[in-house]
C-alpha cells in the first residue's frame, strides 16, 4: 500500500456546507475502492492524507491535482509499502479546524501554514525540476545523475560590464531583473527550464526534441528586448538592453553535483561548454544568435540557416562550424 500527504491552498472561498460536501463525496468514492484518509480544512488551506492500493492512491492524487477548487499543491510525503493504515475506519474523515478554538490546535495551524509559506519562498530559489521531483514524493538528494540528450541555451547581456560601470545600482538592478524576468518567462513558456543565473547571463536547457522551441524562445526574447529599447522612457537604462544567445545540442550529465555543504541539480558536459562558447561568438560574428550544427540538424521547421564559418572554440581540439538564422531580429548587432 501507499500513503500520500499533501497540503494546498483554497482557490476561492468555500462555505462550511461545501467543505462538508467535499468530505462526504470523497468518502463515498473512496469507500468503493478501499481508500482511507483524513481531510483537514483551516484558514483557506487543505491538509489531506490518502492511503490504500498504490494505483488507486496515484489515480486519486492525479485527480486531486486537477481539481480547480485548490492550487499551490505541495506533496509533503509519499510512503511506500506501508503495512498498516493510519485511518482504517475512515474513508475520508473531514475536520474543520476553523470551528475549533482550542489552544492546542493553534500550533498545528501555524505549523501547516509555515510549511506552505516556506515552500512558496523556496520555490522562487529552486528550479522546476527539483519541485517536480519533490511533488512526486521523491527526495531529490537520492536521485542518481544520468546521461541525457539536451539542448543548452546560454545568454547574456551585451556590454554589461561597460554599462554597469557607468550606471547607479538602481539602474543595474532594473536591467538585470527585467532581463531575467523576460528570459525566464519565455523559456518556461516554450518548454525549457532556467538552470542558473550567472552574473549578467543565464543557462537554460530544453529536451532534445525541442530545438525549434529553443530558437523561438531566443527570438521572442529578442523581440521583447527590442520593444523595450524602442519604447522605454527617455534615459531609461532599458534603452540599451540587448542580449546574445548560444544554442548547442548533445549528451550531458544531469543530476546532483556538489558537496555535503552545497548541492546543485544541474547539467555538465561538452554541449554546455559549446553553448557558452557560441554565445561568446555573437559579438564577433555580428549575429545575436549562434548555434551548433547538431542543433541545426535537430530542427524540424523551415528555418533559413546562415553558415558563419569555422571556429576554433576554446577547449575544443577540432574546428567547429557554426550557424545562425536569417531573421531581422538576429542581425541587430
Amino acid at each position: 500500500m501507499k500513503r500520500i500527504t499533501y497540503i494546498s491552498r483554497i482557490a476561492h472561498p468555500l462555505s462550511i456546507k461545501e467543505i462538508e460536501t467535499i468530505g462526504i463525496v470523497s468518502g463515498h468514492k473512496n469507500k468503493q475502492v478501499n481508500i482511507t484518509g483524513l481531510l483537514v480544512y483551516f484558514e483557506k488551506l487543505f491538509f489531506q492524507i490518502i492511503e490504500g492500493d498504490d494505483k488507486e492512491v496515484d489515480r486519486i492524487y492525479v485527480k486531486i491535482g486537477k481539481d480547480p477548487r485548490h492550487n499551490d499543491i505541495l506533496r509533503l510525503k509519499t510512503e511506500y509499502e506501508i503495512k498498516e493504515r493510519l485511518f482504517p475506519t475512515w474513508s475520508m474523515n473531514t475536520i474543520n479546524l476553523d470551528n475549533n478554538v482550542d489552544d492546542l490546535v493553534r500550533p498545528i495551524k501555524i505549523l501547516l501554514q509555515t510549511v506552505l509559506e516556506s515552500h512558496s519562498i523556496v520555490e522562487r530559489y529552486t528550479q522546476p525540476t527539483i519541485l517536480k521531483i519533490l511533488n512526486k514524493g521523491i527526495n531529490p538528494l537520492t536521485v542518481t545523475p544520468i546521461p541525457v540528450e539536451k539542448i543548452i541555451l546560454f545568454a547574456d547581456i551585451v556590454s554589461y560590464s561597460a554599462i554597469s560601470e557607468k550606471m547607479p545600482i538602481e539602474g543595474t538592478l532594473l536591467i538585470l531583473n527585467t532581463y531575467f524576468e523576460i528570459c525566464s518567462r519565455i523559456i518556461l513558456n516554450k518548454g525549457g527550464e532556467v538552470n542558473k543565473f550567472m552574473g549578467d547571463g543565464l543557462m537554460a536547457y530544453f529536451d532534445s526534441e525541442q530545438a525549434d522551441n529553443a530558437i523561438h524562445a531566443c527570438l521572442e526574447i529578442m523581440k521583447e528586448l527590442r520593444y523595450l529599447r524602442q519604447n522605454s522612457i527617455e534615459n531609461s537604462p532599458l534603452q540599451i538592453l540587448n542580449s546574445g544567445f548560444g544554442l548547442a545540442q548533445g549528451s550531458v550529465i544531469e543530476g546532483n553535483m556538489g558537496s555535503r555543504f552545497k548541492t546543485d541539480y544541474t547539467i555538465i558536459g561538452d554541449a554546455v561548454n559549446i553553448a557558452a562558447r557560441l554565445e561568446g561568438l555573437t559579438r564577433e560574428v555580428k549575429h545575436s544568435l549562434v548555434l551548433s550544427e547538431s542543433l541545426k540538424q535537430s530542427t524540424k521547421e523551415s528555418w533559413t540557416f546562415i553558415g558563419l564559418g569555422k571556429y576554433n572554440l576554446k577547449g575544443k581540439e577540432n574546428i567547429t562550424e557554426v550557424y545562425s538564422i536569417e531573421h531581422d531580429l538576429v542581425n541587430q548587432f
